[in-house]
């Protein structure tokens, strides 16, 4: 851990802990890199098998799917949200109406009809996955309205 030791008496507590830091990001960047050979692996045998499949196919042409994190809500605590709102609400509300509650809750006034639309699809896969599980599609017209599942 020790390289030379400094001169300065006053310096040593905030080289040590920089020296611990440092070697924690350097052991995150081993791990990192074990998990890109694998994934790289993994990767190199779907191409593999869209080969085997289809040998005249373009690999080329897959495009890396990024997830763009969002920048108000941590993951997992969107649907939360939603069902705060839908407990609130006096009468079914779609998801675009949710995701603009949600975010005027939250206190967001600069987000962008994107935004608001990115929010909205994301209470709508969540809604979608708990469907039956406290929460029920009102209907079948669209754009769907939800509202809490009334208990029987």
């Amino acid at each position: 851990m020790r390289g030379r030791p400094t001169k300065d008496p006053h310096t040593r507590p905030a080289i040590n802990t920089l020296e611990r830091l440092h070697m924690e990001l350097g052991g995150q960047i081993l791990a990192n890199r074990q998990q890109h050979d694998a994934l790289s692996e993994q990767m190199r045998h779907v191409e593999a098998v869209i080969k085997m499949l289809d040998p005249t196919y373009n690999l080329g042409r897959i495009a890396v799917k990024r997830r763009k994190p969002n920048p108000w809500f941590k993951r997992g605590t969107l649907y939360r949200r939603a069902l705060d709102v839908l407990r609130t609400a006096t009468e079914p509300m779609t998801t675009t109406e949710q995701a603009k509650a949600v975010l005027a809750a939250h206190g967001v006034e600069d987000a962008t009809g994107d935004d608001v639309q990115g929010i909205a699809l994301g209470i709508q896969h969540s809604l979608k996955n708990h469907e039956g599980n406290g929460v029920e599609r009102v209907g079948q017209t669209a754009p769907a309205r939800w509202r809490l599942k009334t208990a029987h």
